[in-house]
Protein backbone atom coordinates (compact mmCIF):
# COMPACT_ATOMS: atom_id res chain seq x y z
CA UNK A 1 0.00 0.00 0.00
CA UNK A 2 1.11 3.66 -0.58
CA UNK A 3 0.75 6.33 1.47
CA UNK A 4 3.25 9.11 0.31
CA UNK A 5 4.80 9.67 -3.33
CA UNK A 6 8.48 8.79 -3.88
CA UNK A 7 9.80 12.19 -4.86
CA UNK A 8 13.13 11.23 -6.39
CA UNK A 9 11.49 8.34 -8.44
CA UNK A 10 9.19 10.38 -9.68
CA UNK A 11 11.60 13.43 -10.24
CA UNK A 12 13.89 10.33 -12.34
CA UNK A 13 10.80 9.28 -14.32
CA UNK A 14 10.31 12.83 -15.30
CA UNK A 15 14.02 13.28 -15.87
CA UNK A 16 13.99 10.05 -18.44
CA UNK A 17 10.66 11.12 -20.12
CA UNK A 18 11.61 14.70 -21.15
CA UNK A 19 14.65 14.84 -20.73
CA UNK A 20 15.26 17.56 -18.51
CA UNK A 21 14.49 18.03 -14.32
CA UNK A 22 11.51 19.40 -13.87
CA UNK A 23 10.84 23.29 -12.89
CA UNK A 24 8.56 24.00 -10.20
CA UNK A 25 7.58 21.02 -9.47
CA UNK A 26 4.43 20.08 -7.65
CA UNK A 27 3.41 15.88 -6.81
CA UNK A 28 0.03 14.49 -7.48
CA UNK A 29 -1.86 11.23 -5.96
CA UNK A 30 -5.14 9.91 -7.54
CA UNK A 31 -6.73 7.10 -6.36
CA UNK A 32 -8.42 4.30 -7.95
CA UNK A 33 -11.87 3.43 -6.48
CA UNK A 34 -13.87 -0.01 -5.68
CA UNK A 35 -17.69 0.07 -6.04
CA UNK A 36 -18.58 -2.14 -2.30
CA UNK A 37 -21.95 -2.46 -3.42
CA UNK A 38 -24.51 -0.55 -6.20
CA UNK A 39 -23.32 -1.96 -9.27
CA UNK A 40 -24.80 -0.44 -12.58
CA UNK A 41 -27.41 1.70 -11.02
CA UNK A 42 -25.73 5.18 -10.84
CA UNK A 43 -27.14 6.19 -14.04
CA UNK A 44 -30.38 4.79 -13.19
CA UNK A 45 -30.46 7.14 -10.69
CA UNK A 46 -29.76 5.03 -8.23
CA UNK A 47 -27.73 4.88 -4.57
CA UNK A 48 -24.07 3.93 -4.94
CA UNK A 49 -21.90 3.07 -2.28
CA UNK A 50 -17.78 3.44 -3.29
CA UNK A 51 -14.75 4.30 -1.80
CA UNK A 52 -11.53 5.48 -3.29
CA UNK A 53 -8.49 3.51 -2.35
CA UNK A 54 -4.91 3.20 -1.69
CA UNK A 55 -3.58 2.29 -5.10
CA UNK A 56 -3.88 4.84 -7.97
CA UNK A 57 -1.88 7.49 -9.89
CA UNK A 58 0.97 8.97 -8.96
CA UNK A 59 2.31 12.41 -11.01
CA UNK A 60 5.13 14.87 -11.19
CA UNK A 61 4.06 17.71 -12.52
CA UNK A 62 5.96 20.75 -14.39
CA UNK A 63 5.08 24.23 -15.94
CA UNK A 64 6.36 24.34 -19.27
CA UNK A 65 5.51 27.91 -20.74
CA UNK A 66 4.29 26.85 -23.93
CA UNK A 67 0.99 25.70 -25.52
CA UNK A 68 1.60 22.13 -25.92
CA UNK A 69 0.93 20.15 -22.89
CA UNK A 70 2.80 16.59 -22.72
CA UNK A 71 1.88 13.41 -20.84
CA UNK A 72 4.05 10.34 -19.93
CA UNK A 73 3.13 7.33 -18.15
CA UNK A 74 5.40 4.81 -16.82
CA UNK A 75 2.75 2.31 -17.83
CA UNK A 76 2.92 2.95 -21.69
CA UNK A 77 5.22 4.01 -24.19
CA UNK A 78 3.23 6.56 -25.97
CA UNK A 79 3.52 10.31 -25.08
CA UNK A 80 -0.03 12.34 -25.35
CA UNK A 81 0.37 15.30 -27.08
CA UNK A 82 -2.19 18.21 -26.27
CA UNK A 83 -2.25 21.59 -28.35
CA UNK A 84 -4.52 24.00 -26.12
CA UNK A 85 -4.54 26.09 -29.23
CA UNK A 86 -5.98 23.60 -31.79
CA UNK A 87 -8.80 21.94 -32.00
CA UNK A 88 -8.97 18.74 -29.68
CA UNK A 89 -10.00 15.49 -30.88
CA UNK A 90 -9.63 11.66 -29.92
CA UNK A 91 -6.97 9.63 -31.39
CA UNK A 92 -3.86 6.98 -30.39
CA UNK A 93 -2.90 5.93 -27.78
CA UNK A 94 -6.40 5.24 -26.84
CA UNK A 95 -5.46 6.16 -23.00
CA UNK A 96 -5.20 9.44 -24.04
CA UNK A 97 -8.45 10.42 -24.63
CA UNK A 98 -8.96 10.70 -21.04
CA UNK A 99 -6.88 13.88 -20.41
CA UNK A 100 -7.93 15.11 -23.55
CA UNK A 101 -11.25 15.26 -23.19
CA UNK A 102 -10.40 17.07 -19.68
CA UNK A 103 -8.12 19.73 -21.04
CA UNK A 104 -11.02 20.34 -23.88
CA UNK A 105 -13.89 20.70 -21.44
CA UNK A 106 -11.87 23.24 -19.32
CA UNK A 107 -10.77 25.19 -22.35
CA UNK A 108 -14.82 25.09 -23.18
CA UNK A 109 -15.31 26.65 -20.40
CA UNK A 110 -13.78 30.05 -20.87
CA UNK A 111 -10.38 29.45 -18.99
CA UNK A 112 -6.99 29.92 -20.73
CA UNK A 113 -3.96 28.06 -19.41
CA UNK A 114 -0.25 27.62 -20.77
CA UNK A 115 0.66 23.86 -21.49
CA UNK A 116 2.16 21.88 -18.63
CA UNK A 117 4.45 18.80 -18.36
CA UNK A 118 3.48 15.26 -16.41
CA UNK A 119 4.60 11.94 -15.81
CA UNK A 120 2.54 9.69 -14.15
CA UNK A 121 2.97 5.91 -12.70
CA UNK A 122 -0.11 3.90 -11.40
CA UNK A 123 -0.40 0.77 -9.52
CA UNK A 124 -4.07 0.45 -10.51
CA UNK A 125 -4.61 -2.20 -13.22
CA UNK A 126 -6.28 -0.81 -16.55
CA UNK A 127 -9.14 -1.80 -17.36
CA UNK A 128 -9.92 -3.91 -14.37
CA UNK A 129 -12.79 -1.76 -13.48
CA UNK A 130 -11.24 -0.01 -10.78
CA UNK A 131 -11.49 3.53 -12.22
CA UNK A 132 -7.96 3.87 -13.65
CA UNK A 133 -9.30 6.36 -16.26
CA UNK A 134 -11.35 8.39 -13.62
CA UNK A 135 -8.62 8.55 -11.56
CA UNK A 136 -6.55 10.15 -14.43
CA UNK A 137 -9.39 12.46 -16.10
CA UNK A 138 -9.68 13.69 -12.17
CA UNK A 139 -5.71 13.75 -11.61
CA UNK A 140 -5.54 16.21 -15.11
CA UNK A 141 -8.98 18.61 -13.98
CA UNK A 142 -7.17 19.03 -10.44
CA UNK A 143 -4.31 19.60 -11.85
CA UNK A 144 -5.09 22.21 -14.16
CA UNK A 145 -7.61 24.12 -11.81
CA UNK A 146 -5.29 23.70 -8.93
CA UNK A 147 -1.98 24.64 -9.62
CA UNK A 148 -2.35 25.95 -13.57
CA UNK A 149 -4.96 28.19 -13.31
CA UNK A 150 -4.34 28.33 -9.30
CA UNK A 151 -7.70 28.68 -7.90
CA UNK A 152 -7.53 28.76 -4.14
CA UNK A 153 -11.04 27.00 -3.73
CA UNK A 154 -11.88 23.50 -5.87
CA UNK A 155 -15.04 22.74 -5.81
CA UNK A 156 -14.97 18.83 -6.38
CA UNK A 157 -17.96 17.84 -6.99
CA UNK A 158 -17.52 20.53 -10.50
CA UNK A 159 -14.53 18.43 -11.50
CA UNK A 160 -16.36 15.19 -10.62
CA UNK A 161 -19.07 16.60 -13.65
CA UNK A 162 -16.80 17.63 -15.15
CA UNK A 163 -14.92 14.30 -16.01
CA UNK A 164 -17.87 12.75 -16.01
CA UNK A 165 -19.13 14.66 -19.07
CA UNK A 166 -15.66 14.64 -21.10
CA UNK A 167 -16.16 10.77 -20.80
CA UNK A 168 -19.61 10.53 -21.73
CA UNK A 169 -19.14 13.12 -24.78
CA UNK A 170 -15.41 12.63 -25.65
CA UNK A 171 -14.23 9.25 -25.16
CA UNK A 172 -17.99 8.05 -25.57
CA UNK A 173 -18.37 6.24 -22.62
CA UNK A 174 -21.81 6.48 -21.44
CA UNK A 175 -20.64 6.36 -17.64
CA UNK A 176 -22.93 7.60 -14.42
CA UNK A 177 -20.98 9.83 -11.94
CA UNK A 178 -20.26 7.39 -9.33
CA UNK A 179 -16.56 6.85 -10.69
CA UNK A 180 -15.22 10.17 -10.94
CA UNK A 181 -17.15 11.23 -7.90
CA UNK A 182 -15.38 8.81 -5.64
CA UNK A 183 -11.99 9.46 -6.77
CA UNK A 184 -12.61 13.44 -6.42
CA UNK A 185 -14.44 13.40 -3.32
CA UNK A 186 -12.57 10.30 -0.93
CA UNK A 187 -11.73 10.37 2.44
CA UNK A 188 -9.81 7.67 4.28
CA UNK A 189 -11.30 5.72 6.55
CA UNK A 190 -14.37 5.98 4.57
CA UNK A 191 -16.93 4.57 1.95
CA UNK A 192 -19.37 7.02 0.66
CA UNK A 193 -23.22 6.60 -0.04
CA UNK A 194 -24.15 9.13 -2.82
CA UNK A 195 -27.57 9.83 -4.21
CA UNK A 196 -26.65 9.90 -7.79
CA UNK A 197 -30.71 11.38 -8.74
CA UNK A 198 -29.85 14.19 -6.25
CA UNK A 199 -26.28 13.95 -5.86
CA UNK A 200 -26.34 13.95 -2.10
CA UNK A 201 -23.73 12.06 -0.20
CA UNK A 202 -22.92 10.92 3.15
CA UNK A 203 -19.84 9.24 4.29
CA UNK A 204 -19.88 6.27 6.64
CA UNK A 205 -16.87 4.22 8.26
CA UNK A 206 -15.94 1.26 6.08
CA UNK A 207 -14.64 -0.60 9.26
CA UNK A 208 -14.76 -4.07 8.31
CA UNK A 209 -13.06 -5.39 11.49
CA UNK A 210 -11.32 -8.86 11.67
CA UNK A 211 -11.74 -9.23 7.95
CA UNK A 212 -9.91 -7.94 5.18
CA UNK A 213 -11.04 -6.44 1.58
CA UNK A 214 -9.48 -7.98 -1.32
CA UNK A 215 -9.44 -7.22 -4.69
CA UNK A 216 -8.74 -10.24 -7.06
CA UNK A 217 -8.26 -8.86 -11.03
CA UNK A 218 -9.22 -11.27 -13.17
CA UNK A 219 -6.40 -9.92 -15.79
CA UNK A 220 -9.23 -10.60 -18.28
CA UNK A 221 -9.52 -6.61 -20.16
CA UNK A 222 -12.38 -4.68 -21.66
CA UNK A 223 -12.80 -1.45 -23.42
CA UNK A 224 -15.80 0.14 -22.16
CA UNK A 225 -16.28 1.83 -25.79
CA UNK A 226 -16.02 -1.28 -27.37
CA UNK A 227 -18.12 -3.51 -24.75
CA UNK A 228 -21.93 -4.00 -23.92
CA UNK A 229 -21.62 -1.43 -21.60
CA UNK A 230 -23.68 1.15 -23.53
CA UNK A 231 -26.00 -1.27 -24.68
CA UNK A 232 -26.87 -1.76 -20.70
CA UNK A 233 -27.34 1.70 -20.56
CA UNK A 234 -29.69 2.08 -23.39
CA UNK A 235 -31.45 -1.13 -22.40
CA UNK A 236 -32.34 0.72 -18.79
CA UNK A 237 -32.83 3.94 -21.00
CA UNK A 238 -35.44 1.95 -22.84
CA UNK A 239 -37.27 0.66 -19.45
CA UNK A 240 -37.44 4.36 -18.40
CA UNK A 241 -38.99 5.87 -21.18
CA UNK A 242 -41.68 2.84 -21.10
CA UNK A 243 -42.25 2.71 -17.51
CA UNK A 244 -42.06 7.19 -17.63
CA UNK A 245 -45.11 7.19 -20.04
CA UNK A 246 -47.03 5.66 -17.43
CA UNK A 247 -45.88 6.78 -14.06
CA UNK A 248 -44.00 10.12 -14.80
CA UNK A 249 -40.67 8.79 -12.06
CA UNK A 250 -37.11 10.29 -13.68
CA UNK A 251 -35.37 7.29 -12.26
CA UNK A 252 -35.19 3.91 -12.79
CA UNK A 253 -34.59 2.75 -9.13
CA UNK A 254 -37.91 4.50 -8.20
CA UNK A 255 -40.04 2.29 -9.50
CA UNK A 256 -41.46 -0.99 -8.05
CA UNK A 257 -41.16 -4.31 -9.33
CA UNK A 258 -44.76 -4.22 -10.04
CA UNK A 259 -44.82 -1.26 -12.03
CA UNK A 260 -41.82 -2.91 -14.23
CA UNK A 261 -43.99 -6.66 -14.03
CA UNK A 262 -47.50 -4.49 -15.19
CA UNK A 263 -45.16 -2.15 -17.69
CA UNK A 264 -42.10 -3.95 -19.52
CA UNK A 265 -42.71 -6.18 -22.23
CA UNK A 266 -39.31 -7.94 -22.97
CA UNK A 267 -38.43 -10.00 -20.85
CA UNK A 268 -34.67 -8.65 -20.55
CA UNK A 269 -36.01 -5.61 -20.29
CA UNK A 270 -37.68 -6.92 -17.02
CA UNK A 271 -34.56 -8.24 -15.78
CA UNK A 272 -32.84 -5.32 -16.39
CA UNK A 273 -34.66 -3.63 -14.15
CA UNK A 274 -35.17 -6.11 -11.55
CA UNK A 275 -31.42 -5.67 -11.28
CA UNK A 276 -31.44 -1.80 -10.93
CA UNK A 277 -34.22 -1.97 -8.28
CA UNK A 278 -33.28 -4.60 -6.33
CA UNK A 279 -30.03 -3.57 -6.48
CA UNK A 280 -30.79 0.30 -4.92
CA UNK A 281 -32.53 -1.74 -2.34
CA UNK A 282 -29.16 -4.00 -1.04
CA UNK A 283 -27.02 -0.38 -0.95
CA UNK A 284 -29.26 0.75 1.49
CA UNK A 285 -28.98 -2.48 3.38
CA UNK A 286 -25.77 -2.55 3.36
CA UNK A 287 -25.12 0.98 4.16
CA UNK A 288 -26.91 0.34 6.92
CA UNK A 289 -25.21 -3.27 7.81
CA UNK A 290 -21.65 -1.35 7.71
CA UNK A 291 -23.07 1.83 10.15
CA UNK A 292 -24.06 -0.75 12.62
CA UNK A 293 -21.10 -3.33 12.64
CA UNK A 294 -23.19 -6.28 10.66
CA UNK A 295 -20.27 -7.62 8.54
CA UNK A 296 -21.95 -10.65 8.07
CA UNK A 297 -25.05 -9.15 7.06
CA UNK A 298 -22.87 -6.55 4.63
CA UNK A 299 -21.37 -9.69 2.79
CA UNK A 300 -24.70 -11.80 2.49
CA UNK A 301 -25.59 -8.56 0.60
CA UNK A 302 -22.35 -8.99 -1.90
CA UNK A 303 -23.54 -12.35 -2.60
CA UNK A 304 -26.99 -11.25 -3.57
CA UNK A 305 -25.61 -8.11 -5.51
CA UNK A 306 -23.19 -10.24 -7.64
CA UNK A 307 -26.27 -13.19 -8.05
CA UNK A 308 -28.59 -10.42 -9.71
CA UNK A 309 -25.69 -9.36 -11.90
CA UNK A 310 -24.54 -12.88 -12.94
CA UNK A 311 -28.44 -13.42 -13.78
CA UNK A 312 -30.60 -10.48 -13.90
CA UNK A 313 -28.41 -7.88 -15.48
CA UNK A 314 -25.68 -10.48 -17.41
CA UNK A 315 -22.35 -8.50 -16.85
CA UNK A 316 -20.13 -11.00 -15.43
CA UNK A 317 -18.78 -13.63 -18.17
CA UNK A 318 -16.45 -16.89 -17.17
CA UNK A 319 -13.25 -15.08 -15.60
CA UNK A 320 -15.06 -13.17 -12.65
CA UNK A 321 -17.81 -16.34 -12.35
CA UNK A 322 -14.82 -18.70 -11.68
CA UNK A 323 -12.88 -15.89 -9.71
CA UNK A 324 -16.04 -15.53 -7.40
CA UNK A 325 -17.17 -19.29 -7.36
CA UNK A 326 -14.00 -19.94 -6.12
CA UNK A 327 -13.55 -17.21 -3.90
CA UNK A 328 -16.75 -18.36 -2.31
CA UNK A 329 -15.25 -21.66 -1.46
CA UNK A 330 -12.73 -20.95 0.17
CA UNK A 331 -12.02 -20.87 4.18
CA UNK A 332 -12.57 -17.46 5.81
CA UNK A 333 -14.22 -15.66 2.93
CA UNK A 334 -18.09 -14.79 4.12
CA UNK A 335 -18.45 -12.42 0.91
CA UNK A 336 -17.36 -12.09 -3.19
CA UNK A 337 -19.15 -10.12 -6.02
CA UNK A 338 -17.76 -8.43 -8.92
CA UNK A 339 -17.01 -4.89 -9.04
CA UNK A 340 -17.15 -2.17 -11.70
CA UNK A 341 -18.63 -2.76 -15.18
CA UNK A 342 -17.96 -5.98 -15.54
CA UNK A 343 -17.37 -8.07 -19.06
CA UNK A 344 -13.26 -9.04 -16.93
CA UNK A 345 -12.24 -6.61 -14.87
CA UNK A 346 -12.07 -6.94 -11.05
CA UNK A 347 -14.11 -8.76 -8.02
CA UNK A 348 -13.90 -8.04 -4.07
CA UNK A 349 -14.08 -10.47 -1.27
CA UNK A 350 -14.40 -9.78 2.37
CA UNK A 351 -11.34 -12.85 4.36
CA UNK A 352 -10.67 -13.08 7.51
CA UNK A 353 -7.33 -11.02 7.97
CA UNK A 354 -5.52 -14.51 9.72
CA UNK A 355 -6.55 -16.64 6.45
CA UNK A 356 -5.78 -14.02 3.77
CA UNK A 357 -2.26 -15.38 2.64
CA UNK A 358 -4.18 -19.25 2.71
CA UNK A 359 -7.02 -17.33 0.40
CA UNK A 360 -5.09 -15.85 -2.22
CA UNK A 361 -2.78 -18.69 -2.85
CA UNK A 362 -5.40 -21.01 -3.02
CA UNK A 363 -8.22 -18.43 -5.36
CA UNK A 364 -4.89 -17.82 -7.54
CA UNK A 365 -4.41 -21.70 -8.23
CA UNK A 366 -7.73 -22.96 -8.74
CA UNK A 367 -8.25 -19.47 -10.88
CA UNK A 368 -5.50 -19.99 -13.15
CA UNK A 369 -6.55 -24.19 -13.54
CA UNK A 370 -9.44 -23.16 -15.11
CA UNK A 371 -8.82 -19.86 -16.71
CA UNK A 372 -5.04 -20.26 -17.81
CA UNK A 373 -4.98 -16.80 -16.51
CA UNK A 374 -2.82 -15.44 -13.76
CA UNK A 375 -4.86 -13.25 -11.91
CA UNK A 376 -3.69 -10.78 -9.82
CA UNK A 377 -4.49 -9.88 -5.62
CA UNK A 378 -4.13 -6.46 -3.58
CA UNK A 379 -5.87 -6.10 -0.32
CA UNK A 380 -6.89 -2.62 0.27
CA UNK A 381 -7.94 0.25 2.55
CA UNK A 382 -9.59 3.45 1.77
CA UNK A 383 -8.07 6.67 1.04
CA UNK A 384 -8.12 10.57 0.29
CA UNK A 385 -9.65 11.81 -2.85
CA UNK A 386 -7.27 13.24 -5.81
CA UNK A 387 -5.00 15.91 -3.88
CA UNK A 388 -1.37 17.48 -3.87
CA UNK A 389 1.17 15.68 -2.18
CA UNK A 390 3.98 18.04 -2.07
Amino acid sequence: MRYLIDKKEMEELFYKRFGQKPFKKEFFFSPGRVNLIGEHIDYSGGFVFPMAISLGISACVSFNDSDITRIFSDNAADEVLIDIKKEIARGTPAWGDYPKGVVKLIIEEGYSFKGFDMVIKSDLPQGAGLSSSASLEVLTAYVILSSILEETKIDMLHIARLCQKAENIFVGVKCGIMDQFAVATGRKGFAVKLDCASMAYEYVPAYMGEYSLIIMNTNKKRELSDSKYNQRRDECDLALLELGRKYGKKALTGYTLVQVEDTVKDPVIKKRCRHAITENQRVLKAVESLKYGDIMNFSNLMIQSNISLKYDYEVTGFELDTIVDSALKQKGCIGARMTGAGFGGCAIALVAKALSAEFISEVDRQYTEKTGIQAGFYTIISDDGTRKVY
